[in-house]
């Protein structure tokens, strides 16, 4: 025979036998004490499990011992039934998290940090919504909202850009763990990742100082954009370390695309003591630079290498195969959800800015010079 169950998670028979709440130790009520007690767990799990503490993961056996316990004594709570794994716990298939981006049909990183976020999701069992707000300060909170009304437990908040950003009000209003990518406020006040970018132009810079290149020209991307900014530092940093003076002329200003790479390599080509190494700052400008460079008649890496950086598709499909960096949004969507299990337990703060290296990918483009690449190659054979 079936039995019917009461608000309070009761079946009728249980609330026929049960005519009065038991009494505690000592013979006053009922407390958390004697449930941890009889629960065989602490008073923090009892007060976690009653109280549908946010936050707090525990695992579902826990949880119904304790409910057990709770029942059997007589507790006086909530609705047992309401007493589930509360969001953002991410114990159950139920969970939901929100990934909102300001662009996300223009730029690749969107989609590939998205796929990150997607893949550390599916392993925990939680669902990803993605909205794309396109930053209007009108639509992206109502985007936002519409996703906060489907019951998502977490929001990862993407800017396409990377840069300091002022963080829009309705973001500190929200009651969930709220994770920055690829941007972060003045004020701390959310866990941000963003990739390492001096340390990814130092890298590339040193790797050809390590071929024996001292006369390296770079094509940068819009100075207003603080990836330019900070892969022109990393530049300057990795000379400065090699004692390898700076030339003004040897860097030239791009705007990303390969018509800007193809132009700044012209003009370098031009300089009574050209380049012997080439660092784009990304590998669109790098297709521009090759088609310039064999339109000079000059080969790659014989006569010049070359270096991008962002490790698109098409670097390893140029001719020869370009040497790049990573740009880690993978790493960093990733990074996002695993972090906002932290979040939810530790609650509003202040948290540093989290930077994720830029590795090299080392192809085809690069080749040494005065000397270097026999002594890298006696090197080699000798392992």
């Amino acid at each position: 025979m079936s039995e019917t169950a009461d608000p309070d998670g009761r079946t009728r028979d249980q609330g026929k036998r049960r005519k009065a709440p038991a009494k505690g130790a000592k013979g006053g009520r009922v407390t958390m004490t004697d449930i941890a007690r009889a629960a065989g767990c602490s008073q923090a799990t009892v007060s976690f499990v009653l109280n549908n503490s946010p936050g707090i993961k525990l695992s579902q056996q826990t949880r119904e011992r304790v409910i057990e316990a709770a029942r059997a004594l007589g507790y006086a709570a909530p609705a047992f039934s309401a007493l589930r794994p509360p969001a953002p716990a991410f114990d159950g298939l139920d969970g939901v998290i929100g990934f909102a981006v300001d662009q996300l049909a223009t730029s690749p990183e969107a989609v590939v940090a998205i796929e990150g976020a997607r893949q550390a999701s599916w392993n925990a069992g939680n669902v990803l919504l993605v909205a794309q707000t396109m930053g209007d300060a009108v639509m992206e909170p109502r985007a936002i909202e519409a996703l906060t009304r489907r019951g998502i437990s977490a929001l990862i908040y993407m800017t396409i850009f990377t840069r300091e950003i002022t963080a829009p009000d309705f973001l500190y209003g929200l009651d969930i763990p709220v994770i920055l990518l690829n941007c972060y406020t003045a004020d701390y006040a959310f866990p941000a990742v963003v990739p390492s970018e001096i340390a990814g132009g130092q890298n590339s810079t040193r790797h050809l100082i390590s071929h024996g290149h001292r006369r390296i020209a770079t094509i940068t991307g819009e100075p207003w954009m603080q990836a330019a900014q900070d892969r022109l530092k990393g530049y300057r940093r990795a000379l400065a370390t090699a004692d390898i003076p700076f030339d003004p002329e040897l860097v030239v200003e791009g705007d990303w695309s390969a018509s800007a790479g193809y132009a700044a390599t012209v003009k370098l080509l031009a300089l009574k003591d050209r380049p012997t190494a080439i660092f784009c700052q990304n590998d669109r400008t790098a297709i521009g630079c090759y088609e310039a460079l064999k339109e000079a008649g000059l080969h790659i890496p014989a006569d010049i290498s070359v270096v991008g950086y962002d490790d698109e598709e098409i670097a390893r499909h140029l001719f020869p195969p370009l040497t790049t960096s990573i740009l880690p949004h993978m790493a960093m969507g990733q990074w996002a959800i695993e972090q906002l299990e932290v979040t939810a337990m530790v609650g509003r703060g202040r948290y540093p800015i989290t930077k994720l290296e830029c590795p090299l990918v080392e192809r085809e483009s690069v080749r040494g010079v005065g000397g270097v690449e026999n002594w890298r190659t006696r090197q080699d054979s000798n392992l």
